[in-house]
């Protein structure tokens, strides 16, 4: 395996009660790289996140991250949900949300040392939150609750962040916060981000995978117009002279 690489897919196929899901999914991802992922709902986006997290055993085909196994490679990953998938009723404070990031870390006495309350602060000040810490999670809007969730996630310094559609749902100026801490990441941390909005990572991933049962690797000056507006067929990249989104 090359040295540099941070993901190695090879020939996987994934099926749930027969009916194949992913089929012939091969690609390579390089350390540090920004990549964007994007394709039609039921495409089977969310299904290759949970291969790569090791949440679910490909039906054949092999996964590597840094050259080990997903779940070796857990405790070194990030992840962002969706914010629809949490209940922001729940009486939980922002440093609380962040501090979830180590519970595998207390002691005997059940308890995270203090330095990783560090961390979790330098993690929401890197977020633009160091204000918040004290704030309830329920209170904070939208882009605000996105920021924290993110700060958990890499408050531990993964080697891999994935983030399932983190802008989806938020205004524009949150949305553009939120890409500015992605984009700060760069180079540092290996990111695969989902997003139905490709207008807005072009000019920042370094490469596109666009997920529709199998996966097609592109250059973001490569995909065609038609994407961006959610009109999904093949081939995937324009013909003759790159394209952009309109």
């Amino acid at each position: 395996m090359t040295s540099n690489l941070a993901i190695d897919v090879r020939n996987i196929v994934h099926s749930y009660d027969r009916n194949i899901v992913l089929e012939n999914v091969n690609f390579e991802v390089k350390q540090g790289d920004f990549i964007g992922i994007f394709g039609p709902n039921g495409g089977g986006k969310t299904t290759l996140l949970k291969l790569l997290m090791g949440f679910e055993k490909p039906t054949s085909g092999k996964i590597k991250l840094f050259g080990k196994s997903p779940e070796k490679l857990r405790p070194y990953v990030g992840y962002v949900p969706q914010i629809q998938q949490l209940d922001k009723r729940f009486p939980i404070t922002v440093l609380e949300i962040v501090m979830m990031a180590f519970l595998s870390k207390t002691n005997l006495f059940g308890k995270i040392p203090k330095k990783y309350t560090e961390k979790a602060l330098e993690a929401l000040a890197q977020v633009g939150l160091e204000n918040k810490i004290n704030h309830t999670f329920g209170t904070l809007s939208g882009g605000q609750a996105q920021r924290v969730l993110i700060a958990r996630a890499i408050a531990n310094d993964p080697k891999i962040l994935f983030l399932d559609e983190p802008t989806a749902s938020v205004d524009p100026q949150a949305e553009e916060e939120i890409l500015h801490i992605l984009d700060s990441l760069k180079g540092q941390t290996t990111i695969l981000m989902v997003t139905h909005d490709l207008q807005t990572i072009l000019n920042k991933v370094e490469g596109l995978l666009c997920v529709h049962r199998q996966v097609h690797r592109s250059l973001p000056n490569q995909i065609c117009e038609h994407f961006g507006l959610g009109l999904y067929h093949t081939p995937i990249t324009t013909i003759g002279k790159p394209g952009k989104i309109k």
